[in-house]
């Protein structure tokens, strides 16, 4: 989606050249200092997955683009040089808000051609990101799609999702609600490196036990786990467990991948932070945006039996040969 695919708030004459129209906003808040926000008309708010995707729905909604949850690895990044922004900085900092979200849902559901498919949030970048707290699109976009009974998902990492608790949970009992946590680690250090602007596992393991009572079933997304600095057996067992403890539906767990954007900004982030993991990384990752599928299957299997020893019943995932472990953040010395 370009600029110039939108229709855009009447433009203001200071406005950059890339914004083409669009009201442009900074707050001079502590937590949003530095961040500019760009409002805009879009055309349409949901989009169907393209058939190639590696995912397990068709469509999507996305209120936001841009994400100051600031995760080093995220794979949305690229999408922002869509825009003519870059994947680094300005996706952390120059965040597109969709004003007119909750009107195109309305009648984009309205519509006869839709046929009322389930609709999944937080699949480019997350709904409950701090300048939700702001712009509150999300309870609209909640109480339109209960309207309507039409089944939806949601992901995040966001604590804000309580905030629409009771929306939430009003729609579960009109239709199929999913929601789930995105909970890579549990480990302080790794946590507060990583993923700087989101809440803390911690409390993110207690929206999961939150939303499970109301009613509105949460798994965890165990994602991204991080070869070398969050692999280890210990920690492995350690984030299983206390996503067990919240009362999770199930745990799924996602080594993380490395796309063009994403690539390039946690390469920069390893030089400087983790510079003897940078070998290792491009040996991994030699091939393309995946870890080996061997590596992948060990990770996947040791999840699964620590999710079934833990008492979480949903599969975790698949059955396969065990390769030879390769050293951990312990044995390197990271994350102490």
């Amino acid at each position: 989606m370009r600029w110039d695919n939108l229709q855009l708030i009447p433009e203001r004459p200071d406005n950059a050249l890339i914004t083409k129209g669009a009201v442009v906003r900074t707050i001079d808040t502590p937590e949003f200092r530095g961040v500019t926000f760009y409002e805009i008309h879009a055309r349409s708010i949901v989009n169907r997955v393209p058939g190639a995707s590696r995912v397990p729905f068709e469509w999507t909604l996305n209120p936001y683009r841009g994400c100051t949850h600031a995760c080093v690895y995220c794979f949305a990044r690229n999408t922002h040089t869509y825009l003519d922004l870059d994947a680094g900085h300005d996706f952390d900092t120059k965040i597109v808000v969709k004003t007119n979200a909750v009107e195109l849902l309305r009648r984009e559901l309205a519509a006869p051609r839709w046929r009322g498919d389930p609709i999944a949030m937080g699949t480019n970048v997350d709904p409950y990101q701090r300048c939700e707290g702001r712009y509150r699109l999300m309870p609209g976009i909640i109480r339109v799609l209960t309207e309507f009974a039409n089944p939806f998902s949601i992901l995040t990492k966001g604590t804000l999702i309580l905030r629409d608790l009771d929306l939430l949970a009003e729609a579960a009992r009109r239709t199929r609600v999913s929601t789930a946590m995105s909970i890579g680690t549990t480990h302080p250090a790794a946590w507060r490196a990583t993923e700087p602007g989101t809440p803390s596992p911690r409390a993110r393991l207690g929206a999961v036990a939150a939303l499970n009572e109301a009613g509105v079933p949460c798994s965890v997304l165990m994602a991204p786990i991080l070869p070398y600095l969050t692999d280890s057996p210990a920690q492995l067992e350690a984030t299983v467990k206390e996503i067990a403890e919240a009362g999770a539906t199930g745990v799924t767990p996602l080594v993380l991948h490395l796309r063009t954007g994403a690539r390039e900004w946690w390469l920069e982030w390893l030089a400087r932070d983790h510079p003897r993991l940078v070998p290792r990384y491009r040996e991994l990752y030699g091939r393309g945006a995946y870890a080996p599928q061997a590596y992948q299957r060990r990770i996947t299997d040791q999840v699964a039996e620590l999710a079934r020893r833990h008492g979480i019943r949903e599969r975790a995932g698949r059955p396969a040969a065990l390769p030879a472990r390769a050293p951990d953040a312990e044995q390197l010395g990271l994350f102490r």
